[in-house]
């Protein structure tokens, strides 16, 4: 499967070597934007896995721009292609949360790897998030079905055990999740009171 990539420079010379090597390089760049609002816009429409970024750009520039990309998740990584390398750029790029930092000029040579262990660590990062949202639903599942067993033992005099199979058996029975069944037992009991 073919790799998106927008591109953000406001040099429209840098921007078409950018183009052509990554599309040379078997990337599909699905926008070019020259400036960091743009590079939001087209970021919002085409989520794409990676997004080359320069720094210095009109209305907004490419560290503000890296930080609304990272923080709504529209993209997996973001490489920062830029002429300035002081130390202010390089915290400010580690607080935007970028992926990796290459200075300019950048050659072939330097730019590919870099992408490819960006993309890299995007895709690990974009699992582990999964992971943890997964195990937190699932905890909070846990939590539900807990509170609804709670209230089943007390109003029916049973075990955990019991009132645990007595949640299975109706999900079961109404083909739908525990988790529901939890609900709906604990929605009922607070009507009740």
């Amino acid at each position: 499967m073919l790799k998106t990539v927008v591109i953000a420079d406001d040099e429209p010379i840098t921007r078409m070597d950018l183009c052509e090597i990554l599309k040379g390089a078997g990337y599909k760049v699905v926008g070019e934007a020259s400036d960091g609002f743009d590079a939001v816009e087209i970021c919002r429409k085409h989520k794409p896995d990676l997004v080359l970024m320069d720094v210095k750009m009109p209305l907004l520039d490419g560290l503000k721009a890296t930080k609304i990309i990272i923080n709504e998740e529209l993209s997996d990584s973001v490489v920062l292609l830029t002429a300035y390398s002081g130390n202010e750029f390089v915290e400010q790029a580690k607080e935007a949360g970028v992926m990796c930092f290459l200075v300019k000029p950048f050659d072939e040579k330097h730019l590919l790897p870099a992408i490819e262990v960006a993309l890299s660590r995007g895709r690990e990062i974009k699992r582990m998030k999964n992971h943890v949202e997964k195990v937190r639903g699932d905890l909070e599942s846990r939590k539900v079905i807990e509170r609804a067993k709670g209230i089943l033992m007390k109003r029916y005099e049973i075990t955990e055990e019991e009132a645990y199979n007595k949640i299975r058996k109706l999900s079961m029975d109404k083909r739908c999740a525990m988790i529901k069944i939890a609900d709906t037992v604990i929605l009922n009991e607070t009507q009740l009171l």
